[in-house]
């Protein structure tokens, strides 16, 4: 099954009943990447380290996300679903379950992904996102990551934060041209800058 987008509410509300779902060239305005790959076939291996090589992803690791497997569970899920922006790109496949991106488009309204086995999406530095689990209340991940695998989380409003203001710049000027191609390293860390925020 393709990948869904839809509109949401502020409090996250599943409006997918209410709303037509977007085209994928949404998520392309914004710089959200988008590959489907089937984590049990073998062939995918080959098609992932292409993915990884092309992007230049040299470090990857699991995240188990459900009751039992992740510690402080609920505080997690919690801190993962405070609106956020991030210094690196966030590099996400899906390998079991699912879960919900919810990130904001040109007019900082919530777009919902629901990404599934088998899906792989990239959010480019800077856009302001949240996640939460779907209904099966499970999803393992495997992080990709550009470089040191270092994850620091500012949470809105930070407009006023570089990192926000680069990607909103980058967004009006090139309408998500530049933001579509090779990954992009923020001002902070390119000039060595102490990272601020919480990891995670």
């Amino acid at each position: 099954m393709a990948l869904q987008v839809w509109t949401v509410g502020e409090d996250g509300e599943d409006l997918k009943n209410h709303r037509e779902l977007l085209p994928l060239s949404k998520l392309q305005e914004i710089g959200v990447l988008y590959w489907h790959l089937d984590p049990k076939r073998p062939e995918s291996e080959e098609e992932l380290a292409k993915i990884r090589k092309d992007r230049g992803y040299n470090y990857m690791d699991n995240l188990d996300i459900c009751p039992g497997k992740l510690a402080n569970f609920e505080e997690k899920l919690k801190n993962f679903f405070t609106e956020h922006m991030h210094a690196d790109e966030e590099i996400r496949y899906s390998l079991e379950g699912g879960g919900y991106f919810d990130v904001h488009d040109k007019d900082d309204n919530w777009v919902q992904i629901w990404i599934k086995e088998g899906d792989i999406i990239v959010l480019p530095v800077g856009i302001s996102h949240r996640f939460t689990l779907d209904a099966a209340n499970h999803v393992k991940l495997m992080k990709l990551f550009l470089g040191e695998p270092v994850w620091i989380a500012h949470n809105r409003p930070q407009e006023d934060h570089p990192v926000w203001q680069e990607y909103v710049k980058r967004l009006t000027d090139d309408n998500a041209g530049g933001l579509v191609g090779a990954p992009w390293t923020s001002p902070l860390l390119a000039n060595g800058k102490k990272r601020i925020g919480r990891s995670s």
